[in-house]
């Protein structure tokens, strides 16, 4: 390639090449690369929204007439290079210089594909050699792999020069957010939500790199929430063994610093911390939950097995990721698994990293699949400091609960406790499904980081799918099922806390070392059971053959003697267990009751972890095969499919076994006994996935007094889970209130902050980045906007963050515009309408006032007709109707008011009232008395409103005197503006589309609109006579364009004059 400058080269003499070496090639790039940031920024600049022209075959930089001068170099001016779209493979002497707009589609499509750069080197190689272009090297042989090396290179350090730039435009971003506090001092108005009552004390926020991760989680200014209200924040964590680095893959230079990745010797340094912690005496704590049910929680896990090795350590560095995200998904912070199992401290690094950044008082719930162990380790041993344990809450996967014991979940599971809402731990999932393309090539910064933008991108539709499917439809469900059960409330209430306390209590638990005695006895009777049936088999299988002796007879029937003692001698070890002694509240019940009771408890124990853990070999298969999780491969995928069908008859003759004990209980039960009876369970696997009794433990000491009502009934069990279920709606929807108003505040104050930055004259090389960054926020209210935060309300914060950063770079703002609340309030003008200006309307629409005669009228004699025109039917003004619009005290009728509206809708014919559609004061009525579709289509079809998008209608509000009222529906903008009779309204319109939709299919769709109501409740009118005057003047103001009439009362009386002007100039009845 030729290089063009104005300078004279010397000539040198070239070196001979040195040997390469990766770190000084790598001291280089760390050189250069600053050098063209700049460059770069030019070129996206000059290039941003423009088509790219290719370079020419000569680069050069001189804006004069120069000669132009050709010598052979031996480097390049890669600065010049860049600025002309070409990025070099090396720091110095490049062979290759690669499309920088190639390389920013391949970040692209890495972000989305995760494909390696092998792909793309050989998608290259193929297509130039398809082309005819061969690269050879200087012995004339192809080159195998021409572009691997240099592309992979390139595609590195363009990775760092975008980053470094992502620096540029964060740290100009910041500053202008920091200067937020300097606007709302300039100027009183607040961007966040006004509230009537007094402004609160403010209160530490989280740093920028949360809030921007998650507005919805960490953009909120109000902290300390309590511990069983919810937590300010929740957040969870879970592991994962897929993600692996291989030892003989080696090492690298730092490029540059993760954002998500937390340092290993911050997780070392937990580790220790926690070794040195078990070293100590437990401290003395209270059990919520008995520990015995905690550790059949520890022994369900994997999880909470450190040592149980997952991957082969010796072939893996890096064995797998431990990550913490928030509720919406969006990942926080990583941290790398060096350990063969999942131990304890890399979760709670993740902990203690996040609360380092968060207020002092803010909460937080972490859901963690084994969250009842890893609390009560906190619980036990010093490990993190009091000020975080005190605002720290744990709870377990709500999808997987069913790997916890009851009493565990009674206080862990986030279905069963308080505050919680319908927050679940399975976004973890979704997570490691978005990365599992990453697996092979592990190269999670770039993509973690497009992951989080676009779950940012889609807080609005996660926020409105947790409203529907969540709130609504699970909320609706359960208060059905309120309904229709016979228990009160309060009465459910008090069950459920009896349940609690008498679940929760150790009593509940049998004793350890008999349930080991009794296992061992069961698993013999087991083994004995297994040899009969042997026994049986041959014997059938000796006799139907010829030939048997009478020897082999004697020997099957001394082996069955035998079988006989031995069955007789387990049952007499079973009585020397002592139950009675070990239950003293059994005694006085028949033993062969309590041997059956106690068997169904203890077959059912080993039914929950059978049943267990065959739901979680589904699990994983069916993540394998939805794409949740790695794949299995066929042989892989039929080894488990196979040796989950192995284990499934023992599970299905448990079941059956311990169904035939429930029965014999049921025939052999006193009511006497005061015990209640455990219920079958069933026998398919996808309905005892979801049955809670699964996890209830058979009751084995009588009940104090009658058995409770919440066991023995089991529409008061249903009633509770429906109870429970719909106060996690009510605490859901009150939190999704919170995250919408955080989204909506975030959003004005980012805003802000972008604008700030691209009007600062500092940033000129930032400002393509900057205009990039706002056209984004721009857009996402069409994404996050929902009915917890309307488009209005994020409108007002998009005109409020613009002037507010007008006013602090010194600029006027384009208009001067005012904050919409999102409520209903008192106001001279409604925010974001655009009034009509006074002095100009008058000047239009009193044009010929000079021209009118001030005599007073004595009276009109004539009815005045005016033929049907512009969409109205023929207009008839008696001499009553003429003698009310002369008159300054009498109040109009709805002749007046219907031809006065025809008339101004002539005059003011424009592209604006061509969209308008104007009805008559006598529709509403129609709707209000039931009027026919055939009617109501008859009458108002004239309008052709299905083509318009404003409707006005004036209304006639019953009184003593009567009142007019006008209502303009804005289809386009979905709100009604000026109304009153709501319910009434509503009707209209609703029928008014279902006869557009009946008529004009073709015109309308029958969609949900959402109104965003805006009432305008300042009084404007002193006397009881000029209603009709001011609803003919707001229509005015609609028709040419304008939101409100910017009338006074004084020019009333000037408005009825004109009036009365339109209508006597009309022609005159000869009839």
């Amino acid at each position: 390639m030729d290089v063009a400058d104005d300078h004279d080269f010397p000539n040198i003499d070239i070196p001979p090449p040195r040997a390469p070496n990766p770190a000084r090639r790598f001291d280089n790039w760390k050189k250069v690369i600053p050098t063209l940031v700049e460059p770069y920024m030019q070129y996206i600049a000059g290039t941003h929204g423009k088509p790219i022209h290719p370079p020419s075959d000569t680069l050069s930089l001189c804006a004069q007439a120069c000669e132009k001068k050709k010598k052979v170099l031996t480097c390049l001016y890669v600065d010049l290079l860049v600025r002309f779209s070409l990025f070099p493979s090396a720091p110095s002497q490049p062979r290759i210089a690669v499309s920088a707009d190639l390389l920013s589609f391949y970040r692209a499509l890495f972000e989305r594909s995760c494909d390696a750069v092998n792909a793309l080197a050989s998608a290259l190689n193929a297509h130039y050699l398809r082309r005819g272009f061969r690269l050879t090297g200087r012995q004339g042989y192809t080159v195998q792999e021409p572009f691997r090396r240099s592309l992979g290179r390139a595609i590195q350090w363009h990775d760092v020069l975008h980053l470094q730039i992502e620096c540029r435009l964060e740290a100009a971003i910041a500053e202008s957010r920091a200067r937020l506090s300097e606007a709302r001092l300039i100027d009183k108005p607040d961007l966040s939500t006004p509230n009537p009552s007094d402004s609160p004390v403010t209160q530490p926020s989280c740093p920028p790199i949360l809030v921007s991760w998650c507005p919805a989680c960490f953009g909120g200014n109000t902290f300390g929430r309590p511990l069983d209200a919810g937590a300010n924040i929740h957040v969870a964590t879970n592991g994962n063994f897929h993600h692996r680095h291989r030892r003989s893959a080696g090492d690298c230079p730092i490029f540059f610093e993760p954002a998500y990745f937390i340092p290993k010797s911050q997780v070392d340094a937990m580790g220790q911390r926690i070794l040195q912690a078990r070293k100590q005496s437990p401290r003395d704590r209270r059990e919520i939950v008995p520990d015995v049910a905690v550790d059949q929680c520890e022994s369900s896990y994997e999880a909470a097995d450190g040592k149980k090795q997952k991957t082969a350590i010796d072939c893996f560095n890096d064995t797998g990721l431990m990550a913490l995200i928030c509720r919406h998904d969006s990942p926080l912070f990583f941290a790398n698994i060096d350990t063969p199992g999942e131990q304890q401290k890399f979760s709670i690094a993740l902990i203690e990293h996040l609360f380092s950044l968060l207020p002092d008082k803010a909460t937080v719930t972490v859901f963690y699949d084994i969250g009842c162990v890893t609390h009560r380790s906190l619980q036990q041993f010093d490990i993190l400091p009091a000020h975080i344990i005190s605002r720290l809450r744990f709870a377990t996967s709500a999808m997987h609960a069913y790997g916890h014991g009851w009493a565990c979940q009674l206080v862990y599971n986030p279905r069963l406790t308080d505050g919680l809402g319908l927050s679940d731990r399975e976004g973890a999932e979704r997570l490691w499904s978005r990365l599992i393309k990453l697996i092979g090539v592990e190269r999670a910064s770039s993509v973690t980081t497009a992951i989080g933008h676009d779950l940012r991108h889609d807080l609005g539709p996660w926020l409105k799918r947790r409203i529907k499917k969540g709130v609504q439809e699970q909320g609706a469900t359960s208060q059905a099922i309120l309904n229709t059960c016979s228990v009160t409330i309060p009465d459910l209430e008090v069950q459920w806390a009896a349940q609690r306390a008498a679940q929760l209590s150790i009593r509940s638990h049998a004793p350890v070392q008999l349930k080991k005695e009794l296992d061992s006895v069961l698993a013999l009777q087991a083994d004995l059971d297994s040899s009969e049936r042997t026994l049986q088999t041959a014997r059938a299988a000796i006799v139907e053959k010829d030939g048997f002796t009478k020897d082999v007879i004697d020997v099957l029937d001394s082996m069955e003697r035998s079988h006989n003692r031995l069955l007789e001698k387990i049952e007499a070890l079973y009585a020397l267990l002592n139950v009675q002694d070990r239950f003293p509240q059994l005694d006085g019940i028949p033993l062969d009751f309590v041997r059956t009771l106690l068997m169904a408890r203890d077959l059912k124990i080993n039914i929950c972890k059978r049943a267990i853990a065959s739901f979680f070999e589904w699990d994983k298969l069916d993540r394998a095969v939805g794409s949740k999780d790695q794949t299995l491969g066929t042989k892989l995928h039929q080894q488990t499919r196979k040796a989950i069908s192995r284990r499934q008859p023992a599970l299905m003759s448990a079941l059956r076994k311990y169904n035939r004990y429930c029965e014999q209980l049921a025939d052999s039960y006193d009511p006497a006994y005061a015990i209640p009876l455990p219920s079958p369970l069933s026998t398919k696997l996808a309905e005892l996935r979801g049955d809670p009794s699964l996890l209830q433990d058979v009751w084995i000491s009588p009940a104090e007094g009658s058995i409770p009502w919440w066991l023995e009934d089991a529409d008061v069990r249903d009633g509770i889970r429906a109870m429970l279920k719909r106060e996690r709606c009510r605490e859901e929807q009150r939190r999704l209130g919170f995250e919408a108003d955080n989204m909506c505040r975030w959003f004005g104050q980012e805003l802000f902050a972008v604008e700030l930055a691209t009007l600062h004259l500092s940033n000129s090389l930032l400002r393509t980045f900057l205009q990039q960054r706002r056209e984004e926020l721009l857009h996402l209210p069409e994404h996050w906007a929902s009915p917890l935060a309307t488009s209005a309300r994020y409108e007002a914060q998009r005109q409020e963050a613009i002037r507010l950063a007008h006013l602090v770079a010194g600029n006027p703002a384009a208009a001067d515009l005012q904050w919409v609340p999102p409520v209903t309030c008192s106001l001279s003008i409604s925010n974001g309408v655009k009034t009509d200006e006074p002095d100009s309307e008058l000047d239009d629409v009193l044009a010929s006032k000079d021209d009118e005669d001030d005599d007073s009228h004595n009276g009109a004699e004539e009815t005045i007709i005016c033929p049907p025109a512009d969409g109205f039917g023929t207009l008839i003004f008696e001499p009553q109707d003429i003698d009310i619009l002369a008159s300054q005290t009498a109040r109009l009728n709805d002749t007046c008011i219907n031809g006065c509206a025809a008339l101004l809708f002539s005059t003011f014919i424009s592209p604006c009232s061509r969209d308008i559609a104007v009805f008559s004061t006598h529709d509403l009525p129609r709707i209000r008395y039931n009027a026919d579709d055939h009617t109501l289509w008859w009458t108002i079809s004239r309008t052709r409103y299905w083509e318009k998008n404003i409707w006005i209608l004036p209304i006639h509000r019953a009184s003593s005197w009567g009142h007019w009222v006008l209502c303009t529906i804005d289809l386009n903008r979905r709100r009604l503006l000026l109304f009153d009779n709501i319910p009434d309204i509503c009707q209209f319109v609703c029928r008014l589309l279902k006869l557009a939709f009946q008529k004009h299919a073709s015109h309308w769709n029958l969609v949900p609109i959402e109104c965003s109501i805006h009432a305008e409740v300042t009084p404007v009118q002193t006397n009881d006579v000029d209603c009709g005057l001011w609803v003919l003047a707001q229509l005015a103001a609609v028709l040419r364009g304008h939101d409100l009439t910017g009338m006074q009362e004084t020019d009333m009386a000037a408005l009825r004059q004109y009036l009365y002007h339109l209508v006597v100039t009309l022609p005159v009845d000869d009839q």
